[in-house]
């Protein structure tokens, strides 16, 4: 049998990366990993800490101080701080607010980078984050950048915080997407931008099970040719 594949799935914030992912990886008998919340678990280290998020040096030696590990259970991927699961703490408008500076940082992006290949080593997986398909995962069979409209993002994180209790505004919200679309796309360590070899998916008018359908048909493609 031929070995299982790897699927990669980048793009912007709140553009439906780890929904799509997740279920995906469930239709494919795959499993999923979510490397933002390990960028968002060592947000919450940092944070935690109380140091200056703007001081690079400190930000890493904190990163590295800690252990961020994520493990499947029951089918679902918790994160692991320090073995406390913090799954259900990593996506506040404070980790939201900070996590672009922190996860520019080369040492911290060197960090969660190397274990995320370690995650990936048997295929098997669909993976998505920001830098998969041009920097974690550069061989992987299947590469898909998701898009959405800024509106339409930020209608889909307002939901999720409000899901939270969050007080925030469609207006706060989508100039904060905006703010963290050009951080990610700026920085110098692995910024955010589509593989040469990554296949476009809009999914401005597409809901979750349109999208997943979508790449699970590309998915099927790719693993019937190599049957």
């Amino acid at each position: 049998m031929a070995k299982k594949i790897s699927i990669a799935i980048d793009g912007p914030a709140a553009s439906g990366k780890s929904t799509t992912a997740r279920l995906l990886a469930e239709k494919l008998g795959y499993i999923y990993i979510d490397t933002g919340a390990m960028y968002r678990a060592a947000t919450l280290a940092v944070l935690r800490s109380g140091i200056n998020i703007a001081d690079e040096k400190a930000v890493e030696k904190c990163v590295k101080a800690n252990q961020i590990v994520i493990r499947v259970q029951d089918g679902k991927q918790h994160t692991f701080l320090n073995e406390e699961d913090v799954t259900e703490q990593l996506r506040t408008p404070a980790i939201n607010r900070a996590i672009s500076a922190i996860s520019s940082y080369k040492g911290v992006r060197e960090i969660m980078v190397a274990q995320q290949r370690r995650l990936a080593v048997d295929g098997g997986v669909v993976m998505d984050g920001r830098d998969i398909g041009t920097v974690v995962l550069p061989h992987a069979e299947l590469k898909v950048f998701l898009v959405a409209s800024l509106e339409e993002r930020a209608r889909r994180r307002l939901k999720e915080l409000k899901s939270q209790n969050a007080r925030v505004t469609l207006q706060e919200v989508m100039e904060e997407i905006r703010r963290r679309d050009s951080l990610d796309a700026s920085r110098s360590q692995a910024p955010l931008k589509q593989a040469d070899d990554a296949r476009l998916l809009d999914t401005t008018t597409l809901n979750i099970e349109e999208q997943v359908a979508k790449i699970y048909q590309w998915a099927r493609e790719i693993i019937e040719k190599r049957l």
